[in-house]
């Protein structure tokens, strides 16, 4: 086989021509369309890491408004346990004064209804007395009689008392 340069130089001129026509309507755009789709692929993953830190964000925002919302209902708690607190012991400082304020009452009147049943007693003694000093003087009796009359003016001041 012999080596043909003519036919070297043709198939050369050729594949340079094809090239050329190739790289002109063929790779021009093929590369042009492959470097919009780079161009896209880099977009979209700078456009998927900005959303990766806006949801990053986002999640850090929302946590701390669950945090400051649990706070907040932490502080209404206590305040509201504070307040029930403070609304029980006044209730209890009424129910209190209260009390004493009608035991107070109580021992007053109970002391007027005692002083008022030693008068009405000490009335009913004089009067007894009296009466007891009469009929002795009435009948002058014996001691023995005297003390009988005595008992039984006393049980009858016993038994009306």
């Amino acid at each position: 086989m012999e080596f043909v340069w003519t036919n070297t130089v043709i198939a050369l001129i050729s594949f340079l021509i094809l090239y050329f026509l190739l790289s002109k309507y063929a790779f021009g755009p093929l590369f042009g369309i492959m470097e919009k789709r780079r161009e896209h692929v880099l977009n979209e993953m700078q456009n998927a890491e900005q959303s990766r830190k806006d949801a990053e964000q986002f999640l850090v925002e929302q946590k701390q408004a669950v945090e400051a919302a649990r706070k907040e209902a932490y502080e209404i708690i206590e305040q509201s346990r504070k307040t029930s607190a403070k609304q029980a012991d006044d209730m209890i400082q009424s129910a209190k004064a209260e009390a004493a304020r009608l035991k107070e009452e109580a021992l007053k009147e109970i002391e007027s209804e005692k002083n008022k049943a030693v008068s009405a007693l000490r009335s009913q003694v004089s009067a007894m007395s009296v009466m007891i000093a009469s009929k002795i003087i009435e009948k002058q009796v014996d001691e023995k009689t005297q003390q009988e009359l005595i008992d039984k003016y006393l049980n009858e001041v016993g038994g009306n008392l």
